[in-house]
């Protein structure tokens, strides 16, 4: 790797995606990461497993709207490169509270991208060569497709839920920092992710944890909402490639290439559970239920990555059949991981459904 001596921030690196990019960059890279993490209810230092460990990491609990503590990290760790995966992800959160979302994913997003500037016009010219600000983003952005055709880099963006307008707003202060300040920046857009260490609200490990259990599994409408899903672990490496060797100014599109819907994700799941872990009770997919869609659900989302792998030559490792067994059979695994978020009184209640 070309990041051997770089000194990078990892913001967010306690989150799913975020500790996904840490332990690939400590795996695989002699960089010195520092995570930038404020640790709200999903981020887990648990999912760094060693990391303290690792001479070439450093943690600092860190809010990215808080524009003298970046001052100060900036000062200190002299980055060569941000990523930022800082951010209030889950939809159904927005509609309840969009407030967070705007405040970190918008007002964050530009405290940093301050923060970035005013350090980055301090360098050699060199190092302002060098300096990378790359922000991690979704193809939510975009809003909803039809039965046909593919987001791309230059697909309009129409977001239909306060996370994806909070997203696509980030992604416009991202632009316009590049444009009109000249700073070196980079942007990805992604599909779902799934995989290990993904905190249980989200679809799949709500799915796989309720299935152990033998509680129902709800499933939104008719569940034929499509999205198309990329392992986390895959998507970690489409981001340190794009660090590397990324165009500056340019963005990139990061897919699976695995459009399912959501129904078929969950008989997935409970397929594999009956395989891996059975049940005395009898076939899991009993307890798939159907209730009140989410407002404004988006009906179908599907990347195409042809520009990364054209350009930087990346392609998934991991098909969703793969990846998915991988998935539950790491949350069967790891239970403890998973039981120590719920014995903090973390409830998998319904969220998003308006008045």
């Amino acid at each position: 790797m070309r990041l051997k001596g770089l000194t990078i921030f990892v913001t967010g690196g306690a989150g799913f995606i975020g500790s996904a990019v840490l332990r690939h960059l400590l795996r695989n890279s002699h960089a010195r990461v520092v995570n930038l993490d404020k640790l709200t209810y999903a981020a887990n230092l648990g999912s760094l497993p060693g990391a303290t460990e690792n001479l070439n990491y450093a943690f600092e609990a860190q809010c990215i709207c808080d524009a003298p503590g970046l001052r100060r990290l900036f000062d200190h760790y002299q980055p060569d490169a941000v990523l930022n995966l800082a951010a209030e992800s889950h939809v159904d959160r927005s509609i309840d509270g969009p407030g967070e979302f705007i405040q970190t994913n918008i007002v964050g997003t530009f405290t940093l991208l301050q923060e970035a500037l005013r350090y980055w016009r301090t360098l050699s010219p060199d190092k302002r060569a060098r300096f990378r600000f790359q922000h991690i983003s979704t193809d939510e952005v975009f809003g909803s497709l039809g039965e046909e055709g593919f987001f791309t880099e230059t697909t309009p963006y129409s977001p239909n839920s306060p996370y994806s307008a909070s997203k696509a707003s980030s992604n416009h202060l991202v632009r316009a920092w590049h444009e009109t300040y000249e700073l070196p920046t980079l942007l990805t857009n992604c599909s779902n992710n799934y995989g290990p260490y993904h905190f249980p609200e989200k679809l799949i490990p709500h799915m796989i944890i309720k299935g152990l259990a033998g509680e129902q599994l709800p499933v939104y409408g008719d569940g034929k909402n499509v999205r198309d899903w990329l392992y986390v672990e895959d998507h970690a490496k489409a981001l340190t490639l794009v660090l590397e060797h990324g165009a500056v100014g340019e963005t990139y599109n990061i897919g699976g290439r695995n459009e399912r819907t959501n129904l078929h994700v969950v008989e997935t799941i409970c397929d594999l559970l009956d395989d891996i872990a059975p049940s005395t009770d009898g076939p899991r997919r009993r307890l798939i239920s159907f209730v009140t869609d989410r407002p404004g659900h988006d009906r179908r989302y599907a990347i195409d990555a042809s520009k990364l792998e054209r350009d930087l030559g990346w392609s998934a490792v991991e098909n969703f059949e793969s990846g998915i067994e991988k998935t539950v059979r790491w949350y069967i695994e790891q239970k403890p991981w998973w039981q120590a978020i719920l014995e903090r009184r973390y409830a998998a209640n319904r969220q998003g459904l308006t008045k």
